[in-house]
């Protein structure tokens, strides 16, 4: 079944136009997208393996979890069924924090133009890795990192990280760590 997505404008606002997700890719239209870093009580980051079969940076090392905003949804609804979907886990919205929203653009192939308006949220949450249930055709595994392992992966551009640049700094600065 396809997924549909609302248009944006450049400033983030909604068009009334609704389209296919392979035709935005396809045209490069602007829509939204969330992303959920998971941060537990000792202050390491949930990674996910996406799956190989991904149609972007396929066996990556990624956000804890993120997904598309569905026609129709709110931000933080698209959350928490991102989480729910992705990893299994349930969760209330007042559990996400806000950090940030950016405005992204990446061009996957000649085919797949990416234009995002990213929110981007953190929750703090202890997850116990063998109780999640992974949503396989998105997420191939999740491990947790510290800080400085993750921030020493972001530094040398790890080739196994999908690179967020703009988006780490807010996640460093709502840590409370410098990058």
């Amino acid at each position: 079944m396809a997924e549909f997505f609302d248009i944006l404008d450049e400033q983030g606002n909604k068009t009334g136009k609704i389209k296919a997700r392979s035709e935005v890719h396809r045209d490069g239209d602007w829509h939204k997208s969330i992303h959920i870093w998971i941060v537990n009580d000792k202050d390491e980051i949930l990674m996910q393996r996406r799956s190989p079969n991904k149609d972007s940076h396929p066996n990556m090392w990624d956000i804890s979890s993120a997904g598309h905003l569905t026609a129709g949804d709110e931000p933080l609804q698209g959350a928490i069924r991102e989480i729910k979907e992705e990893l299994g886990v349930d969760v209330l919205p007042s559990q996400l924090k806000l950090i940030g929203i950016i405005k992204a653009t990446e061009i996957c192939g000649p085919t797949f133009i990416n234009n995002e308006f990213n929110d981007i949220y953190l929750l703090r949450l202890s997850l116990d890795l063998s109780k999640i249930v992974l949503q396989e055709e998105e997420v191939a595994e999740v491990k947790y990192i510290s800080v400085d392992e993750f921030r020493n992966m972001v530094k040398n551009k790890d080739g196994t990280l999908v690179m967020h640049d703009d988006e780490f700094k807010i996640l460093f600065e709502a840590l409370g760590y410098k990058l």
